[in-house]
């Protein structure tokens, strides 16, 4: 007796056998009982290689006994679970039928039993068989050895066929069979193309197409996370419609990309397995193999991937041609490790199971291949057996689950989800972990890889880019990225676009945002703040010293002769430079702009206005005494104050109507400080000062400055006895080499980071500096004398104006002709017009105090 195991593909028996039941209703077969003609002799020989069993109706039957044979050989090795079980599923479901009384009433059914060699074209020529009694023969031509008509034997009639299992034989056979109106019902063809009904208008199967499979495997690849896979398909029908079911339902989705597609020739040659696994190898990442292919061919792609060392790389995904076979795995337990295949959904049938059990040598005739069968399992050779008979029972359908079809005459989808696992006993077998019907089922704990773990290992084109990366996307391949960090200050907006920061923000620490630019403005404490705060101090200090002692020395010849209502005003311009470095480095606000606006120029318009009121007024006095001795216009005190506050109101008014065109606010200006480095971005709390603004603040005074220079330049050759026209030269040709130095300075770092810094501090030290040198080189000398030296602080004879002109006439007249004569010539020359100059009648002398120089 056949100690054969529990076959996996058990459920398959319990499909044939409810099929034997849903064929004959379907196939409205009558009682008649067809006469069955032909001598014995004949019979055996005409089926050596097939299986009869007599009946009134005959079913036929295709079924891969053998797998396909090398080159030039039909048939190779005997295939005990899809070919043997399978059959025996088909014997076992009409003894079933044949015995039940009330199912069909005086009718037997028989059958016709063919091998497909698991070829296509093989599995043509044997069903020709089914086709043959209805084809007419004509033996009008052909006569016996006696001259009489020969007379042919009736073939069988098949009304129904049962098969086949590869789709590519299917689809072979059922071309002929629609021809002659022959029903055929398939048990495992699962190609797509057989949903067709207006093709294949008379096939059906108790199996979902590929399509579903096809499905399935996306869910579960895309369960495991995985999207970058390849796939492998036997060449026909079953390995490459199922493969491209795959890829077009995975191209819908848009989830998963394939890397490769490859498939296994009908006739592969001498090495191309290892060559398939090979190229396998060429894009390593794509782990996942999604496999459409025979028992055959999984068997030697595992078997080559075992022999290049791959054992755990390839994350095997076998369709239902794996399912729960143990042929394909027989010896290749570890390289099949974790291989996630999937079979239409099953039970068990404990009656199928005593039969097949109780078969043996004796009680199994009618299979031909039964006794390869019992060699190929046992490894024996045959002998002597015992009979065992069977008590089979009767099938109630496929194990309580209804067999439907849908209007292509296909089955409804559900699959059972297996992984192949070896457990600490070094035991491997196949363990369900889910399932699918429309919907995906997976128990993620009961998942084991080769590592011993359940961690999920990875099937992917590119890794997950970091927080703050973008992918950019490999053209024509969806699934392979490369990371690209925002930079500068973009942030990560989705997952594959950087997006710019609004202006006043800047990204977060892990660029997934934007977070507001921290603002900042010169703080009291800054070294930039506190040079100019110091100088400024000094010379407020100073400045003041200066005018408490001109107040007190009020009425003093050296106050008197520097002009007091003058030195007053100019003292004013001198104490406002220093004082604007304080709203100059205070916090903006509207009082502070308006106090920048307002003193930003104010000072040096005051010390330039005065100034150049003294100069012009030293110049228009010299000049009108080479013309007369009458004293020129508008060189009173009073003149002078009028001189010198028009010039000022200028400056006023232009700084009213620049707070009525644009009244002074505050900002923050992101720009200034807006490094490469958003980490080091700043925005600058500023007043509403533009550099044309300021330009034209100081504008005016700096004009002033210049005018004043020039007629410090007119004025140089008075003597210096006799006013300050020397002193403000050298103050004002100082002056402007302070601000020709301020310009670059100030302009040439508008691109600098630290632009506030250095503009802030150079303005401030620019006015500090020019304040200092007036205060310096004027009064400084001034109050020395007043303190130090106050027996100099007396009066002095008084000058009439027309011998201060005539001195200043001859100081020039020195100067031309010293670089016209040598030196006896000019001092001789000097003398003798001296001389004559000098009137002898009494000179009329002019106040000092009126004239003050």
């Amino acid at each position: 007796m056949a100690k054969a195991s529990k076959s996996p593909l058990v459920s398959s028996h319990c499909f044939l056998s409810l099929l034997m039941v849903k064929s004959c209703w379907l196939l409205g077969f009558a009682s008649q009982k067809p006469a069955i003609t032909g001598d014995s002799h004949q019979s055996q020989l005409e089926y050596a290689h097939s299986i009869r069993v007599d009946g009134d109706i005959i079913l036929g039957g295709l079924f891969p006994v053998h797998s396909r044979g090398e080159r030039g050989i039909p048939c190779g090795e005997l295939k005990k679970e899809k070919g043997i079980h399978r059959l025996e599923a088909m014997l076992f479901a009409i003894d079933l039928i044949n015995k039940d009384p009330e199912l069909l009433p005086n009718v037997t059914l028989g059958a016709r039993i063919l091998d497909t060699c698991s070829r296509d074209t093989h599995a043509l020529e044997q069903s020709l068989t089914f086709v043959q009694a209805l084809i007419e023969r004509d033996g009008s031509d052909v006569r016996c050895s006696n001259g009489e008509p020969p007379i042919f034997a009736k073939p069988d009639k098949v009304v129904g066929v049962i098969g086949a299992s590869a789709s590519s034989v299917s689809i072979m056979v059922a071309n002929i069979l629609r021809l002659f109106k022959i029903p055929q019902i398939s048990y495992a063809s699962t190609a797509p193309e057989l949903s067709d009904n207006t093709r294949y208008d008379f096939f059906s199967r108790v199996v979902p197409p590929d399509s579903y499979q096809a499905q399935a495997m996306l869910d579960i690849v895309t369960a495991m996370g995985w999207n970058y896979v390849s796939t492998l398909a036997s060449e026909g029908n079953y390995g490459e419609s199922g493969v491209e079911a795959f890829v077009q339902i995975s191209r819908e989705s848009g989830g998963v990309c394939i890397a490769q597609s490859l498939k296994i020739p009908r006739e592969p040659r001498p090495g191309e397995f290892d060559k398939i696994v090979l190229r396998l190898l060429e894009t390593s990442n794509a782990r996942a193999v999604i496999m459409f292919a025979n028992e055959d061919d999984i068997r030697r792609i595992l078997d080559a991937a075992k022999r290049h060392n791959l054992t755990g790389h390839f994350l095997w995904v076998g369709s239902d041609s794996w399912g729960s076979k143990s042929s394909p795995v027989v010896q290749q337990e570890r390289v099949a490790e974790g291989a996630v295949t999937i079979l239409p959904k099953r039970a068990s049938v404990d009656a199928f199971d005593r039969y097949f059990k109780s078969r043996s040598l004796s009680n199994n005739r009618r299979n031909v291949w039964f006794a390869e069968f019992w060699e190929e399992n046992f490894g024996c050779k045959l002998g002597m057996h015992g009979k065992r008979p069977g008590s089979p029972k009767k099938c109630t359908g496929s194990a309580g689950t209804p067999v439907t079809f849908n209007e292509n005459g296909d089955a409804p989808g559900r699959y059972d989800i297996f992984q192949y696992q070896i457990n600490n006993r070094s035991t491997a077998e196949y363990k369900v972990i889910g399932h699918w019907t429309n919907h995906l089922f997976l128990n993620m704990e009961a998942l084991q890889w080769t590592t011993g773990d359940s961690s999920l290992p990875l099937s992917v084109c590119s890794m997950p880019c970091r927080t703050g990366e973008r992918k950019k996307v490999v053209k024509g391949v969806p699934c392979c990225w490369h990371c690209e960090r925002c930079e500068g200050y973009h942030f990560q907006a989705t997952e594959f676009t950087c997006e710019l920061c609004p202006y006043e923000k800047r990204p977060d620490k892990n660029r997934t945002g934007c977070q507001l630019i921290p603002i900042i403005k010169l703080e009291w404490h800054s070294p930039w703040a506190l040079l100019p705060v110091f100088i400024s101090v000094l010379g407020i200090l100073a400045t003041t010293f200066v005018i408490i002692t001109f107040v007190r020395y009020h009425d003093t010849p050296i106050v008197r002769a520097s002009g007091r209502e003058m030195s007053y005003v100019l003292l004013t311009g001198i104490f406002l430079c220093y004082i604007i470095t304080f709203p100059m480095i205070s916090a903006p606000d509207l009082v502070v702009c308006s106090f920048r606006r307002i003193f930003l120029g104010l000072g040096m318009c005051f010390s330039n206005a005065a100034l150049l009121t003294k100069t012009n007024r030293i110049h228009r006095i010299f000049e009108q005494g080479k013309k007369a001795v009458t004293a020129p216009r508008f060189i009173s005190p009073a003149s002078q104050l009028v001189i010198t506050f028009s010039l000022i109101s200028v400056q006023l008014l232009g700084v009213l109507v620049w707070f009525a065109a644009d009244p002074p606010h505050t900002f923050v200006d992101y720009g200034e400080q807006r490094t490469q480095d958003p980490e080091n971005a700043r925005g600058v709390l500023k007043c509403d000062i533009s550099d044309l603004s300021l330009i034209c603040s100081l504008g005016y005074s700096i004009l002033l400055m210049v005018t004043c220079t020039v007629y410090a330049i007119k004025t140089r050759s008075v003597p210096e006895t006799f006013n300050e026209a020397k002193p403000i030269g050298f103050t004002m040709y100082t002056t402007c080499i302070i601000w020709l130095a301020f310009i670059p300075i100030f302009f040439g770092t508008a691109q600098s980071a630290e632009r506030m810094y250095i503009q802030t501090a150079t303005l401030t030290v620019s006015l500090s500096l020019s304040a200092s040198v007036s205060l310096g080189m004027l009064y400084m000398p001034k109050v020395y004398i007043i303190i130090f030296h106050p027996e100099q602080n007396v009066p002095k004879r008084k000058r009439s104006f027309k011998a201060i002109v005539t001195a200043a006439t001859m100081t020039s007249k020195l100067s031309q002709l010293a670089a016209e004569r040598p030196n006896g010539e000019v001092k001789t020359e000097l003398c003798e017009g001296m001389e004559a100059s000098v009137p002898s009648t009494k000179t009329t002398y002019v106040s000092y105090t009126n004239h003050a120089m």
